[in-house]
C-alpha cells in the first residue's frame, strides 16, 4: 500500500516553472550541441533533476542560471582531456591516490572556494601550500572557467593571457588523437604496447569484413580492423536497402547507417557511392520525420554537391526550400534562393517547391493545397509538418472575411 501511494504521488508530481522552462531550453534546438547526442543529454538532464529532487533543491537551485545538460557533458568531456601529472615522490609499490574529476570540481566550487591571491601563487610556487601538484597548474578548472567566464575574451582578458584555457585544451585533445595507443586495450595489454610506436597520418583503411557494425563515437584515433573497406560497405548498403523494405525497423537502419557514414568520413572516401549513402538515409530520416538525422545528411550532400560527385542536388535543394518555409527561416531562404541557377528553377522539384513558396507569401492558400497534393519525390513528408499551421490561418483568414461581410450586411 506504502509503495502504491508513493508511486502515485510521483505520478502527481508538479514541477516546478522553472524546471520545466529548464527542460525546454535543454531541447531547444538552438542549443543542440554537434558532439553531444541526444541520447547522452537526456540522461544528463534526468540525473541533474532526480538529484536536486533527491536533494529537496528544485525550488532553491537557479535553473536560469544553470549549465544545460549538454554542456555540463561537454565541460566533463574537457575536463577529461587534460592530462594528469606523473607523481615524482611516490615510494615503489604504493600507488598514487586517484582524485576524481567530480571531487577536483566540487572542491572548487564549493561554498569556501575563494580566488587564489598573487600570494597564495608563490606560497603554492615555494612548497609552502600543501595544495597537489595539478592544481598548482591548473588554478580554475574548467567547469568553473565555463559558469564564470561563458565568453572566450572575458576569460583571456580576466587572466590577462594571450594563450586562452580552450587553447590547451585543444592542444591536449590533439595529443590526445594522436596517441597510437587505442583506448579499448585493457591495462595488461596497454603495458605490452609499445610506446614510440606512432600512428602513421593520413586516411585509415579499413580491414573489418563484417557487414553489420554499431554506431560508436570515436573517442580516440580510429583502429583499422574495426573500420569496413568500400567494397564491404557497398555490400552493406545493399544488405540495409533490403532490410528496410522488409523490417522497416528504424532505430536499426538509421543506426547503421551512421555507422557506414563513420567508416567513410575516418577513411576519406568522397565518390558517387558516399553521395548515395547520404541521399537514402536522408529520404529514410524524412520518411520518418526525423529532422535532426536529415540535417546532418542534407549538410554534407551540399558539401558533396559542390564537387560534382553525382547524385540528385536538384531534388534536396526542393526539400532544402520546403525545408525552410516549415522553419520559416527566411535568411536561409534567400540564400538559396539566390544561389539558384536558370536550370534549376526548370526541375519539376524545385518548380513545386518554389511555387509552394509563392502561393503561401500571397496568401493563396488555394493554390498551396493544389500544390499540396501534387507534391513530387518526398516532399510531401516535409509539406506534412506544416500544412496543418497553413490549414489553420487559412480557415483564420475565411473566418476574418465572413464576419466583415456579415458586419456589412447588418449595416447596410
Amino acid at each position: 500500500m506504502t509503495t502504491t501511494t508513493s508511486q502515485a504521488e510521483k505520478s502527481k508530481r508538479e514541477w516546478p516553472d522553472p524546471v520545466r522552462q529548464y527542460v525546454q531550453r535543454a531541447f531547444a534546438q538552438d542549443n543542440n550541441l554537434p558532439d553531444v547526442s541526444r541520447q547522452d543529454m537526456e540522461t544528463k538532464l534526468k540525473e541533474i533533476i532526480a538529484k536536486a529532487a533527491s536533494s529537496n533543491t528544485l525550488d532553491t537551485t537557479d535553473w536560469a542560471n544553470l549549465l544545460l545538460p549538454q554542456q555540463v557533458i561537454q565541460a566533463e568531456r574537457a575536463a577529461s582531456a587534460i592530462p594528469k601529472p606523473v607523481p615524482t615522490n611516490t615510494r615503489p609499490g604504493i600507488p598514487f591516490p586517484y582524485v576524481s574529476t567530480q571531487e577536483t570540481n566540487s572542491s572548487t566550487n564549493g561554498p569556501n572556494f575563494k580566488k587564489r591571491k598573487s600570494t597564495d601563487r608563490e606560497k603554492i610556487q615555494t612548497g609552502s601550500s600543501p595544495q597537489p601538484p595539478w592544481r598548482v597548474s591548473n588554478e580554475r578548472n574548467v567547469f568553473e572557467d565555463r559558469v564564470s567566464y561563458p565568453d572566450k575574451r572575458q576569460r583571456n582578458e580576466s587572466s590577462g593571457k594571450g594563450t586562452s584555457k580552450s587553447q590547451y585544451h585543444l592542444d591536449s585533445r590533439k595529443k590526445r588523437f594522436e596517441d597510437s595507443q587505442p583506448r579499448y586495450m585493457s591495462p595488461d595489454q596497454s603495458t605490452l604496447a609499445k610506446p614510440d610506436v606512432v600512428m602513421d597520418e593520413g586516411p585509415v583503411v579499413g580491414q573489418c569484413q563484417d557487414l553489420e557494425k554499431k554506431y560508436f563515437r570515436l573517442t580516440a584515433a580510429p583502429n583499422p580492423l574495426f573500420v569496413r573497406p568500400l567494397d564491404v560497405l557497398e555490400k552493406t548498403l545493399d544488405l540495409l536497402k533490403r532490410k528496410w523494405r522488409k523490417e522497416n525497423n528504424y532505430s536499426y537502419i538509421c543506426d547503421q547507417f551512421k555507422s557506414l557514414r563513420q567508416d567513410l568520413t575516418v577513411q576519406h572516401i568522397k565518390t558517387e557511392f558516399t553521395v548515395n549513402v547520404y541521399e537514402i538515409h536522408a529520404r529514410i530520416a524524412l520518411e520518418k520525420g526525423d529532422l535532426g538525422e536529415y540535417n546532418q545528411c542534407q549538410t554534407q550532400l551540399r558539401a558533396l554537391y559542390s564537387q560534382n560527385l553525382g547524385g540528385h542536388p536538384t531534388e534536396f535543394k526542393a526539400y532544402r526550400i520546403l525545408y525552410f518555409i516549415h522553419t520559416c527561416n527566411r535568411t536561409d531562404m534567400n540564400d538559396v534562393l539566390a544561389d539558384l541557377t536558370p536550370a534549376e528553377k526548370k526541375d519539376v522539384a524545385v518548380k513545386h517547391a518554389l511555387d509552394a513558396r509563392s502561393a503561401l507569401a500571397l496568401g493563396n492558400f488555394h493554390k498551396f493545397f493544389q500544390l499540396y497534393l501534387e507534391t513530387p519525390n518526398m516532399g510531401a513528408y516535409l509539406m506534412d509538418m506544416f500544412v496543418a499551421r497553413e490549414r489553420l490561418a487559412a480557415l483564420s483568414n475565411i473566418c476574418a472575411s465572413q464576419v466583415f461581410l456579415l458586419l456589412r450586411a447588418i449595416a447596410s
